[in-house]
């Protein structure tokens, strides 16, 4: 029961939140806390976590630690979470700048790859025999290559490439995802699942061996 005029702790966990490898992780950094202003900066600057070698890149730090954190210095607080029960921490290092060349042969290796996919496609469904089929019907003459066809449906294919990814270079064309963000969204959310589901059936295993 909440004792009356006791202080109150409101908090927010974030979903995610990523740190340097190296640092320690204050509740400031993933979560958003209010509470009166005597106690406000020193629980922003409440260390709750210190990633060790063992932890890899990404740790579970759950509500419950943070409220023994919290009751550890402040056990007069009375604490509202809302939202998330547990935030995943993502531990980055600073990554060397990668090479132009490296990005070049990349982009190169894409580049003839899609090239030769659509390619073989087109072999696959006889394109090329259908331009020219069309190219008869519509003016009664046959030739080998039809290029009023050939051209538009060659720009076509990368300007609705463009349309239907919504980048071209850095520039989008409107706020909708693409579906390829629309993709990489689900999968680093699947990724979120199983990661905090096997770091609860870590924390359920620990608990089961200390007892």
């Amino acid at each position: 029961m909440v004792k009356t005029g006791a202080p109150q702790l409101y908090i927010r966990l974030r979903r995610r939140a990523r740190v340097r490898k190296g640092s320690v992780v204050q509740l400031r950094h993933i979560a958003q806390v209010f509470v009166e202003p005597e106690y406000e900066t020193a629980l922003n600057q409440l260390i709750i976590h210190k990633p060790q070698q063992e932890d890899g890149n990404r740790v579970l730090i759950d509500m419950m630690l943070i409220v023994r954190k919290v009751k550890a210095i402040y056990p007069e607080l009375q604490i509202e979470h809302f939202g998330e029960p547990h935030v995943l921490l993502e531990i980055y290092s600073d990554y060397k700048k990668v090479s132009p060349v490296l990005i070049g042969l990349v982009w190169l290796l894409l580049f003839i790859g899609s090239g030769l996919a659509i390619m073989n496609f087109h072999a696959d469904v006889s394109m090329m025999e259908v331009h020219q089929r069309i190219y008869e019907l519509m003016t009664g003459k046959k030739v080998e290559h039809p290029l009023i066809l050939q051209i538009p449906y060659s720009l076509g294919i990368g300007v609705g490439m463009v349309i239907f990814f919504n980048h071209l270079f850095k520039k989008k064309f409107n706020e909708e995802p693409s579906p390829l963000e629309v993709e990489m969204f689900m999968y680093q959310e699947n990724v979120n699942h199983y990661v905090i589901t096997e770091e609860y059936m870590k924390i359920h295993e620990e608990r089961e061996s200390k007892g």
